[in-house]
Order: C-alpha cells, then sequence, then structure tokens
C-alpha cells in the first residue's frame, strides 16, 4: 500500500509539519512537529493513525519546537537530526523566547542520525540525507518508492533555505542540494519546510539559487 503524507502548517511561521503513514496498518510518523500540538493530534485521531515515532529535519524552533513535549504524551522516540544539530535543539528554550513562540524543551534525539541511514514508518523505508548548509546537522528523509522527499529548510520552490545562522554555510548548502537532492530524480515530489510543494526537475529548470541553466 503507498505511503500517505498530509501537510499542515504549524506555528505563526507556517512550518510544514507532514504526518507520513502508511495505508494498510495506518502506522504513522510525525515530522517536525514544531508546534500548534492540538491540530496535529486532532489529525491524528480523525484518521485513526498509530503513531510511532517523531521524525526532525533540524532543529530550529519551528519544526522541532513541540517535538519533546509531544514525544512525552504520546510516548514514542524522536529520530534525528544528525548529532551536529544539538546546539540548535540545546537553544530551543532560548529561540522559542525570542520569537515569542510557547515554551520549547530542549532534549536529546533517542536515535542520531547519519547519511545513509535508513527509518521506518510500518512497512516503509526511507533514506535518511545529511544536506548541512542551513544548519549543521539538517537531514532530509527521502522514500524511494513513493517517490517523496521531506527536505525541511533545504530546498523551497523557487528558492533555498537561509544560512545567515550560527554554523551556516551557502556553499555548503548548494552543494548539499546538488549533491543530494538532485541526484534524487526529476519526478521526485518535495515537500519543503515553508511554502508549497514541488519537484526536483521543476527546481533543477528553474530554481534561481541552483538550477543547472539558470536563465
Amino acid at each position: 500500500m503507498p505511503l500517505q503524507c498530509a501537510i499542515l502548517p504549524v506555528t505563526p511561521f507556517q512550518q510544514n509539519c507532514s504526518i507520513v503513514w502508511d495505508d494498510a496498518s495506518l502506522a504513522a510518523a510525525i515530522v517536525d512537529p514544531g508546534g500548534d500540538l492540538a491540530e496535529i493530534k486532532r489529525f491524528v485521531a480523525e484518521h485513526a493513525l498509530h503513531v510511532e515515532k517523531i521524525l526532525l529535519t533540524h532543529g530550529h524552533v519551528d519544526h522541532a519546537g513541540a517535538a519533546a513535549e509531544l514525544a512525552g504524551e504520546l510516548g514514542v522516540p524522536i529520530e534525528g537530526p544528525h548529532r551536529d544539530e544539538q546546539f540548535w535543539i540545546d537553544l530551543l528554550p532560548g529561540q522559542a523566547r525570542q520569537w515569542g513562540l510557547p515554551p520549547a524543551a530542549a532534549f536529546t534525539p533517542d536515535r542520531w542520525l547519519e547519511q545513509g541511514d535508513t527509518v521506518t514508518v510500518g512497512g516503509h523505508a526511507l533514506e535518511v540525507r545529511h544536506c548541512p548548509g542551513h544548519t549543521p546537522g539538517h537531514v532530509v528523509f527521502f522514500c524511494a518508492a513513493a517517490r517523496l522527499a521531506i527536505v525541511g529548510d533545504v530546498l523551497f520552490r523557487g528558492s533555498i533555505g537561509r544560512t545567515d545562522f550560527p554554523r551556516g554555510d551557502h556553499a555548503m548548502l548548494l552543494r548539499s542540494i546538488r549533491e543530494q537532492l538532485f541526484t534524487l530524480g526529476d519526478e521526485v515530489t518535495v515537500v519543503p519546510g515553508h511554502g508549497p510543494l514541488t519537484t526536483i526537475g521543476e527546481e533543477r529548470r528553474s530554481n534561481p539559487f541552483v538550477a543547472d541553466d539558470p536563465a
């Protein structure tokens, strides 16, 4: 059965929290629960999903701010991001205060992820790709069978992630996109951390920051 994916924009930053699940078993994972837990839990209940884990692309508060609280409520592990992201996760309480968001707890994920690791949702495997640049420990989740990539703040429709945060690196971000995302296949659907869906092919053709042959 296919892997399903729903997007719930959360927090004032309208961050795309993704809920992915297996149609047959209803086993699910919640990717980047930055906030608005009532909406996330309502969706889970309405679809009778069985949440197995929380997956994180990186440690910014709009993506990870509610992860510890939700994991505690559901009794599930947090997997990801890469261990180079611990310093951002440690800063979650301060990030929340800085942006006027609800309190956010720091934590240590139950499992750090590395390039080439696999995470599972029901019977589906998602490949982990380490894509530093926006932040040093950013990871991307790619389901080859579904031709779906959940990319956080690495790549957007017509844009790329910011690199002016501590330990951001513009050249490294461009390399991550070209080497880790553009190699996935033009038909792959991209779920960015903010804004509308796109495809790898569309960004290769027209993204002014990383297109193969920008106009």
